[in-house]
């Protein structure tokens, strides 16, 4: 973890598919009005026969994408994460999952990364929204270098997928570029409680196991970022051992990564678990670390929440 050096995911998604652009002729770029947001102006100036801006019209863009697919292309799709699971649900239903079209549709701005913009431009729907449809994967990376990552396993995995990042610079979580599809990371061991954790969240998530620490609760923390397919085996072996699980997550607390793991555990092994996420309303409007504090998202709300559950599920101690 490296606290001093920050960098948006989106930057290292873009880097990542020039890298790949330039060793693969199939690879195109798709985007609706989000050069600049996406960041990869670049890669429009470096391949312009290889990259098709649509304008504002998300639901274009994936339909274009999908078709690109079937003719043998590996179509990226990137724009708002807000918009690509709202307005292009449809096309993404019917014409990407619907026809196992080996689309990757990249959610930028995901959460609430788009800040002061408000509920309009947050996106804390896209993952239930997502992990409903059939035959596509849903991903979220918890920093630059992952985000890195996940491309470039995707770009060779030849079905649909969703990945959101967000929009700010963010710490490190991880010092080199890995992910492996329906992997969970163990960040940190501890037997008082397991924390399951994903997408960028997952830095502030580390930053509390350390408060946690010197409170003298000791806790494992997971980085789920393969929300679907997820990774059943680690979740269950760390619920086995610490006895309460508590997920984080930058999105609603309905259909989320929490509920995923709810399933999981409610299936196999019932434990107590808490869903920290953003309740059943439209959130504040603020910066997004005020947003991310104002729910318990940030490290010491989520500290706070963590002792409040452990104290109610003791086991005795």
């Amino acid at each position: 973890m490296n606290e001093k050096s920050k960098m948006a995911s989106r930057h290292m998604v873009a880097q990542a598919l020039m890298d790949l652009a330039g060793e693969d002729e199939a690879i195109v770029v798709v985007t609706s009005d989000a050069r600049g947001s996406a960041a990869i102006t670049k890669f429009f100036d470096t391949f312009p026969e290889r990259a098709i801006e649509v304008g504002i019209a998300e639901q274009s863009a994936v339909g274009i994408a999908a078709g690109l697919a079937l003719c043998g292309k590996k179509p990226f799709v990137l724009g708002p994460a807000c918009f690509y699971s709202a307005r292009a649900f449809e096309q993404v239903k019917n014409d990407v999952a619907y026809t196992g079209a080996n689309v990757k549709i990249i959610g930028v701005s995901g959460g609430v990364s788009y800040g002061p913009l408000g509920s309009t431009h947050h996106a804390l729907h896209d993952v239930a929204a997502f992990r409903a449809i059939p035959n596509i994967d849903v991903i979220l990376p918890s920093d630059a270098n992952q985000a890195y990552a996940v491309v470039k396993h995707l770009v060779n995995r030849e079905r649909p997928a969703y990945v959101r990042i967000g929009r700010n610079p963010i710490p490190f979580v991880y010092d080199e570029p890995f992910f492996e599809i329906a992997k969970g990371y163990v960040l940190r061991s501890g037997a008082d409680v397991t924390i399951i954790a994903c997408g960028e969240v997952v830095w502030h998530a580390l930053k509390a196991c350390e408060i946690l620490s010197k409170e003298g609760i000791e806790a494992t923390l997971i980085d789920m970022p393969s929300i679907k397919p997820i990774d059943e085996e680690t979740i269950i072996k760390s619920a086995r051992n610490a006895g309460r699980v508590v997920t984080i997550e930058e999105h609603s607390v309905h259909g989320g990564l929490g509920e995923a793991v709810s399933a999981i555990l409610g299936k196999n092994f019932p434990v107590p678990i808490e869903i920290l996420g953003i309740p059943d309303e439209f959130p504040v409007t603020g910066k997004q670390e005020e947003v991310l504090s104002h729910y318990d998202l940030d490290a010491v709300g989520i500290a706070k929440r963590v002792q409040k559950f452990l104290r109610r599920f003791s086991h005795g101690r």
